[in-house]
């Protein structure tokens, strides 16, 4: 029998349908490269006072448009400066690295979406303060998508707070990042996602190799923020493919699939590209679910270069290299994700099984505030995505004729508007 259960909801507002929203512009975030390009370099060890060249007016200068952005919406967005001094191999004498944040208000004081991109640029010396970055993709692309976004989703209002960030110190070593997921944390904001865009504007890769079609999304199986028991239990339950960070992964392949285009998601199941990081890694260590989007095919000489030909070779991130109708295509995955995981109740904090020794599934789990009833997921123990779902209103759910042993189940939360949360994987029941 299942347990019902009446809720004590919040208020969640209902987003504007995607087919109804606006489409991304690739004119604008076009403007937007070239205006970030327009700094000559962004590195984190540039200027921080010029008012015309360096990190220092490209962070001015992203403020201002959060700022532009707010009067436009009638001051849905705050915009804040976070900074903090680091040092290290990468910046031997310290220095201060700033985030810029919009923060559009939710419903939800405690629910957090974060969508982020790093503003500073390098070229082949990581110490080079002077020379020119462009850093049109890596990751001016970045910045458009997380000001595009900004435009559009503030025309809207959702339950969970929405974080646009511009990220600085990235390549001096995810500062910036670390930054913020630390300030989440002793704020303690419930960070329900993060997006991490790096590299999100080229279909030309290295070789000439070309793909369109697509957009790769990074994610962990296995938290790093899990404790050994934790992990042990994991891997006793076969959940390596379903931490939270794994689930936002699918659950943005499948938001993909509803948009028009026919664009998709390959869901890459590592963290990052082999041997390499982004920005969503120091919020993986503080334990939130988290994602990088990158491009389908990387061409490297349009990565960390000095600007120069060699034997009829470029090598140089500038916007020739770009391909703006893609980046708007990622941008609008984006904005889908965001408008829906905003929209939503949060995931169920824990969702458990039992039926050892059985040919029914019991499937428990912990009621979440707004929520007005919960889709039961599951598939057999040897498939990757969801097959079979139920809906319930209570806290539990019998599944008869489907053996725990050879199914996973998950479970995700609903609002009244139709909006869903992640999935939470189902793990053993506690006793």
């Amino acid at each position: 029998m299942n347990h019902r259960l009446l809720l004590a909801a919040a208020p969640l507002l209902l987003a504007t349908p995607a087919a109804a929203r606006e489409a991304p512009s690739p004119a604008r975030q076009r403007a937007t490269v070239e205006k970030l390009v327009s700094f000559g370099t962004r590195h984190s060890l540039s200027s921080a006072t010029d008012p015309k060249r360096g990190i220092g007016a490209a962070r001015s200068w992203v403020a201002g448009e959060f700022a532009s952005l707010s009067r436009a919406c009638g001051g849905c967005i705050a915009t804040e400066r976070l900074s903090r001094r680091f040092v290290g191999p990468r910046a031997p004498d310290g220095v201060v690295i700033e985030d810029v944040l919009g923060v559009q208000k939710g419903n939800d004081p405690n629910r957090y979406i974060i969508v982020g991109a790093h503003i500073d640029s390098r070229v082949t010396d990581v110490m080079n303060v002077t020379s020119d970055a462009p850093g049109a993709n890596d990751d001016a692309s970045g910045v458009a998508l997380v000001l595009e976004a900004a435009r559009i989703l503030s025309k809207e209002k959702f339950a969970a707070n929405i974080v646009y960030v511009a990220f600085s110190g990235e390549e001096q070593g995810l500062w910036g990042a670390t930054l913020l997921a630390e300030t989440a944390r002793a704020r303690g904001w419930q960070v329900d996602a993060m997006l991490n865009n790096d590299i999100v504007g080229n279909t030309v890769g290295q070789g000439g190799v070309t793909i369109d079609g697509y957009v790769r999304v990074f994610s962990e199986g296995i938290r790093s923020s899990e404790s050994l028991v934790e992990a042990i239990e994991r891997r006793g339950v076969g959940g390596e493919d379903d931490g939270p960070s794994r689930a936002l992964a699918k659950a943005i392949d499948g938001i993909a699939g509803t948009l028009p285009g026919g664009f998709g998601v390959f869901v890459d199941r590592r963290p990052d590209r082999f041997g390499r990081g982004g920005d969503h890694e120091p919020f993986l260590k503080q334990g939130y679910p988290a994602v990088r989007f990158s491009v389908a095919a990387e061409n490297w000489d349009r990565q960390h270069q000095d600007v120069r030909t060699e034997n009829g070779r470029v090598y140089a991130d500038t916007i020739e290299g770009m391909d703006f109708p893609y980046l708007a295509k990622v941008t609008a995955i984006n904005v889908a994700t965001i408008a829906r995981l905003a929209a939503a109740p949060a995931a169920p904090p824990v969702a458990s099984i039992s039926g050892a020794l059985s040919y029914d599934t019991k499937v428990t789990w912990t009621a979440v505030p707004g929520a007005t009833r919960y889709k039961i997921y599951w598939r057999r123990a040897d498939a990757a995505a969801w097959t079979q779902s139920r809906e319930a209103t209570g806290t539990s759910l019998d599944v008869a004729g489907v053996p725990v042993d050879d199914h996973f189940f998950g479970v995700a939360a609903v609002g009244a508007n139709g909006a869903e949360s992640l999935v939470t994987f189902a793990g053993r029941e506690k006793k």
